[in-house]
């Protein structure tokens, strides 16, 4: 598998690709995750391919690794690991995904992600327009992710979904506190709108705690602003254990994203974690939490409404103790188990079946050619 983000960056990507490959492995699979790495590898399968930067995406910053040196060592590890299948996340990403996808050693299952928008398909249009045409079995996690990659390459996508490790939420103690808490964990920029969440808290009362996980270029603007509120702790950048731990101390989760999220996938972890859930009402939420049933949605932005549900959740526990009910049976149905098995079976249909490709594979010769070959100075 590779993956175009830094893989000891936190992300939603890098979690489902490191999870993945876990429950692969527990299947019995040999896999290797090929990504960018900015300092050691966060699993021994992991083969770093560099450094990243830091580059605006989807409102986002990502970070991916386009250098020449990164594209060099991915050429080289798929030459030399010789790999019976490819399964790129991103594949349109700038770096390992992209340069994997022209040079296809071997057959390729593609996952897109992204939702809304992507500067990447219009910037490198010409060179994803050729790209695409390479994938042997296409998969999107969401239908908003599908439409993007429709809209930008044409195709059909499968369906899949982003999954958790459910066995690892069960695993860990929870950080409670003695008072109504809430839990946030986001990058701190403005889509996913953690300034609507601090306006709604000071329509709460003080009794109630907001733990906020993580960092972004707003964090110093929103701890400054309420850095008189005592009910407010920043917990700073938090590991996946910890993540969870808090998670599983709150009594609600709060996720108030204004736009741009493909996949509720925190949605179910905090379902996992048996937590209930407060949600802008999205599409890419919607689809994962059915309102009223495993989470309360409310309109994105509306400071109002949030809190009202926020204060009402909190001091009603026999409605909490339903979503979380709920929640706990919806998120059975996207364990990574079940993703790892929906894989494996595209994996087998594409080396079984290479008269299906999209493209034929390049001869690993030419691999060797244009990994060993020196410029000559002139």
């Amino acid at each position: 598998m590779i993956s175009p983000y830094s893989l000891t960056v936190p992300g939603g990507v890098q979690g489902q690709i490191l999870g993945l490959a876990r429950a692969l492995r527990r299947d019995g699979q040999s896999v290797r995750v090929l990504g960018p790495c900015d300092g050691p590898p966060p699993e021994s399968f992991v083969t770093p391919l560099g450094n990243s930067v830091p580059t605006g995406a989807n409102g986002s910053v990502a970070p991916l690794a386009p250098d020449p040196s990164a594209q060099l060592r991915t050429i080289r590890a798929l030459r030399d690991e010789a790999f019976d299948v490819l399964h790129l996340h991103e594949p349109m990403a700038p770096g390992p995904t992209m340069t994997a996808l022209l040079v296809k050693p071997a057959p390729i299952v593609a996952t897109f992600h992204a939702a809304g928008t992507s500067l990447g398909y219009e910037v490198f249009k010409p060179l994803t327009a050729r790209g695409s045409k390479r994938i042997d079995r296409r998969f999107a996690v969401s239908d908003d992710a599908r439409e993007l990659a429709q809209r930008s390459l044409g195709g059909t996508y499968e369906a899949a979904f982003n999954a958790v490790e459910l066995a690892s939420f069960r695993e860990v103690a929870p950080k409670k506190t003695n008072a109504p808490t809430i839990f946030f964990v986001a990058r701190h920029e403005e889509r996913k709108g953690l300034g609507v969440l601090l306006d709604a808290m000071a329509h709460l009362g003080p009794d109630v705690r907001l733990r906020v996980g993580g960092r972004g270029p707003e964090t110093e603007a929103q701890q400054s602003r309420t850095a008189g509120d005592p009910r407010i702790e920043w917990l700073g950048e938090l590991d996946e254990a910890d993540k969870i731990a808090y998670m599983r101390g709150a009594d609600v989760f709060c996720a108030p994203s204004l736009r741009g999220e493909s996949f509720g996938i925190v949605l179910l972890e905090a379902m996992a974690s048996a937590t209930a859930v407060v949600a802008s009402d999205l599409p890419g939420y919607a689809k994962v939490a059915r309102n009223g049933q495993d989470a309360e949605l409310v309109a994105p932005g509306n400071v109002e409404m949030l809190a009202s549900t926020l204060d009402r959740l909190l001091h009603d526990r026999a409605r909490r103790d339903r979503l979380v009910d709920s929640g706990n049976d919806r998120v059975a149905g996207f364990s990574m188990a079940r993703l790892a098995s929906l894989y494996q079976s595209a994996y087998r249909d594409v080396v079984e079946h290479p008269e299906r490709s999209g493209a034929a594979t390049a001869p690993l010769n030419q691999l060797t050619n244009m990994t060993s070959r020196r410029r000559r100075r002139p």
